[in-house]
Formats: C-alpha cells, structure tokens, sequence
C-alpha cells in the first residue's frame, strides 16, 4: 500500500535538517570534484564513474536489494535517465565553460525550477508564502555566492543553458518518483535508479577509458562522488523527499553554492 507524502502537511524538524545538512555537504562538493575529474577524462566518464560507484556503495545499505514490483519498472528506467544519467552528463559538459562555483550557484536555483515544475504537473497553485520563501531563499543564495566568485570566473551561454536543462531534469524526475517514493524504501529504489543509470551511461563510459589519464586524485574524486554524492546523498534525500514532501526535500541545495 502507498504511503500519501503531502507537501502541505509534514514538517521540517531536527532530524530532517541533519539529513539537510549531509546532503548540502555532499551534493555542494561534487561540483569541485566534477571539475577535478573532467581534468583527467572525458566527460563521458563522470556519469558512469559516479554512478557505479554509487550503486556499490547503496548495494551495501541494508534493506537496499528489496524486491520491486515489475510494473514499476518502466518508471524506473525512466528515472535513471533523466535523474541520473543525463544530468550526471550535462553537469561535467557544462564545467567545460562554466566555473564550478558558478554551477554551484545555479544549482541552488532548484527549489525554484521544482516549484514552477510541481505545481504544473500536479495541476495546482503554489501558495503565495511558498513562492516568497524560495524566492527569498535564492535571492540569498546569490547575496552569498556572487561575492565568493573571483573576477576571472566566466560562463558561455551554452553551459548555462546545460545547467538548466539538468535542472529541469531533476525537477521533473523529483514528481516522476513521488508515488514511487511513497511504495518503497529510499535505498530500494535509489538503487534501482543508479543501476539503471550505470547500465545506461555503461556505453560512453567504457569508450571513454581510452582518453582517460589516471591517478590518484581522478580515482579519489570519482570514488566520492560516486560513493557519496550519488549513493549516500541520494539515499538520504530519497529520505527527506519521504519525510518532508518535494519543495521541502529541496531545502539542501539552498546551501550547495556555500559549501561549493
């Protein structure tokens, strides 16, 4: 039987701002990890590494390789693409031209993009106090990030516009995985979603091994963001969704652009 999430009614308390805060550490870090990778590999290779490291380290959460119906699958696939995969590759073509402070700060645009997206696919209208909370909680966002940005950091439209094509990804993956949130366990579906999401971005991937420098710091950087920025951090937001509804789950990534 679904468990009902309901965005109006549940709360953000105390264990839901740890949860907050282990997300915003992770999540705002790995634009700084990305951008290490894409020195050493193609961007190719950042979707795959982080997602099939991310899918060992949830492999090992317990309760994670429960068993899920077959008709949720085709969701799921779905769900691996557009959460993971695809995003997983517009992030690293992006830090191409655009400075991962710079990504940070967009990405902190989330609540926004999710609040506009929710409330089309759920056919209803945002509360004025909820629309003036993200708002206000963006605008803080760019009072805080804009000075930590040196002179010399540039962006090129064409990674702007990647930026935000992911960000509308993970906004219309966030309302595909709701009634799916509500079913299962968050570590039973992440790991589904990140091992589609390996099996997908598997191809370019290995190609891509062929141009790829290694070193410590490449395989360093990959194993944690895979580890933790695809598999921890995703089972702890799988968590808050459960916990707090959509536009409260999105309250970490206010602090992506501090911590990054």
């Amino acid at each position: 039987m679904e468990r009902k999430i309901s965005d109006t009614n549940l709360q953000f308390g105390a264990t839901d701002w740890l949860l907050a805060l282990g997300m915003a550490l992770t999540w705002g870090s790995s634009f700084l990890l990305i951008d290490i990778i894409i020195r050493y590999a193609p961007t190719s290779f950042v979707p795959f590494g982080r997602s099939f490291f991310g899918m060992v380290a949830l492999f090992l959460v317990p309760g994670s390789r429960n068993k899920v119906a077959r008709e949720h699958w085709p969701k799921i696939w779905v769900l691996g693409l557009i959460w993971m995969a695809l995003p997983f590759l517009l992030f690293p073509i992006a830090e191409r031209t655009v400075a991962s402070s710079i990504a940070g700060m967009m990405n902190g645009a989330l609540p926004v993009v999710v609040i506009v997206v929710t409330s089309v696919w759920m056919r209803t209208k945002p509360s004025t106090q909820r629309i003036v909370a993200v708002l206000v909680g963006f605008l803080g966002i760019v009072l805080v990030a804009v000075p930590s940005i040196n002179e010399g950091t540039s962006a090129d439209a064409k990674g702007v516009f990647f930026l935000l094509a992911a960000l509308m990804c993970y906004a219309v993956a966030l309302n595909i995985a709701r009634p799916l949130q509500a079913t299962y366990p968050p570590a039973t579906l992440m790991l589904r979603v990140v091992l589609i999401s390996t099996v997908l971005s598997a191809p370019l991937g290995l190609y891509s091994l062929r141009a790829t420098t290694f070193t410590f710091a490449l395989f360093g950087a990959t194993f944690v963001l895979g580890a933790l920025g695809s598999g921890i951090a995703f089972l702890l937001f799988g968590t808050l969704l459960t916990r707090t509804g959509t536009v409260r789950a999105m309250i970490p990534t206010y602090f992506t652009p501090i911590v990054g």
